[in-house]
């Protein structure tokens, strides 16, 4: 595999798709006589259940496959669509939509370990596709990713929705306006709130109507447990990265957007169950990390607890020398420093428009115009994120600062190399671009 300094900076400038304030329930994507985009939906519970109503909302869309391993769930989605007199094909093994002449675009919105296998396959179907956050389960994989995008020339937006939401456009162009200063340090954090410990439960019998073998696809074979599955599974290094991964890379991202950042020069990251010790997640309910630029530092927190940091729950702070930019899902807001008489405050703005709506217009306009350069999260955006969050979780699990080495595309340290890439079982095969 040729290398790639993958997690060099590649995003777009963030600048207005011309959909400011609140968007109408049909929006105009597309001439009407053109045919409409057939879309399929790979993972029907919870966001890829929204990702699909909203992508619908777009003019120049139709629904024409839902796949899911358990029935239960494409019963329950396909009562709901009848009711809005739309009747997709259904399938439980994603490589059958795949092979439908149908679809012309994909939502993969699967457990995260299914994410890259999926993406690769849909790309060399010629599929055009809209991945969930984080794009992969790994470093690795997100190096994959962004060498099927390129070989098969197609469109791939990750659902990192922020980007395309106008209040966090404008709070990036004012980072990117200097105004600030000298940004030496940029803090991310998230306190979940309201959270509760996972009661483990035994080991049990498949649910009728689930093919668990199927959603267990490349992970390491387990007997079914219900904390595993589902929701829960984000909780479990087989799947996913915990909430460093799930709420991470969407404020990271902000982050990394805002200082252009390249590779980082260290992580150091540490954490551990320290509210709820014996439930049955494995992930950290508080984890804290450190990247190192070498010209500023970039900080993550998160707990499953209360918290407050600035003010807010969650957000993204960026520090400079002459004022503090703050911006969450809610708004932003600039503080200057008391010293800088010339620096004015920028008030609390609200935000003004739906991130995930926009973020669906913006892929149907990109699909439509044949044009990848449209997207406001391409798959190189969404997979430097996503590697910079595996990063810190790699880090925490090999109990090491981890340095990253340019040259060689990879960490200094044996141990914690080792988790850099993950290793696919059950037959399924590690996808070759």
């Amino acid at each position: 595999m040729q290398r790639r300094n993958f997690l060099k900076n590649s995003i777009l400038t963030g600048a207005s798709i011309g959909f400011a304030g609140t968007f109408p329930s049909i929006v105009q994507a597309a001439p009407l006589q053109e045919t409409p985009v057939g879309i399929a939906l790979i993972g029907c519970k919870g966001m890829g259940w929204s990702n699909l109503m909203s992508m619908l909302k777009v003019n120049g869309t139709r629904c024409v496959a839902l796949c899911d391993v358990d029935d239960n769930v494409l019963s329950q989605r396909m009562d709901e669509l009848k009711k809005k007199n739309i009747v997709p094909k259904t399938y439980k093994d994603y490589r059958e939509v795949l092979a439908s002449p149908e679809v012309q675009a994909v939502i993969i919105a699967t457990p995260d370990h299914w994410h890259c296998l999926m993406m690769v396959d849909a790309c060399k179907a010629g599929k055009e596709i809209y991945v969930e956050k984080p794009a992969a389960n790994s470093v690795a994989e997100t190096i994959t990713m962004v060498e099927a995008a390129k070989k098969y020339d197609r469109i791939v937006q990750v659902n990192q929705w922020q980007r395309s939401q106008q209040h966090f456009q404008d709070a990036i162009a004012y980072v990117h306006s200097g105004k600030l200063g000298n940004i030496y340090s940029v803090k991310t954090w998230f306190f979940r709130g309201g959270g509760e410990p996972l009661t483990p439960v035994p080991d049990g019998p498949v649910p009728e109507g689930v093919d668990y073998n199927m959603w267990l696809g490349p992970a390491p074979k387990r007997p079914f447990n219900q904390n595993r599955f589902h929701y829960q599974f984000r909780w479990f290094w087989d799947y996913a990265g915990g909430l460093m991964t799930d709420w991470g890379v969407h404020l990271f991202d902000i982050a990394l957007w805002g200082m252009n950042a390249g590779d980082p020069v260290s992580v150091a990251s540490s954490g551990a169950k320290y509210m709820f010790p014996t439930d049955a997640k494995e992930t950290p309910d508080l984890q804290t990390a450190l990247y190192d630029y070498g010209s500023f530092q970039l900080t993550w927190e998160h707990s499953m607890g209360k918290g407050q940091s600035f003010g807010y729950n969650h957000g993204i702070a960026f520090i400079g020398s002459n004022a503090t930019l703050i911006v969450n899902r809610s708004g932003w807001e600039v503080i200057p420093e008391k010293d800088k008489k010339d620096i004015a405050a920028v008030p609390w703005t609200k935000r003004s428009d739906d991130g995930l709506d926009m973020h669906t217009i913006n892929f149907i306009k990109a699909v439509r115009a044949k044009n990848k350069d449209l997207l406001n999260c391409p798959i190189e955006a969404g997979a430097r994120v996503a590697a910079h969050c595996h990063l810190g979780n790699i880090s925490l699990r090999s109990k090491e600062k981890v340095f990253w080495d340019k040259e060689r595309q990879s960490v200094t340290s044996k141990k914690a190399r080792k988790l850099l890439k993950p290793k696919y079982e059950n037959g399924w095969k590690y996808p070759q671009v």
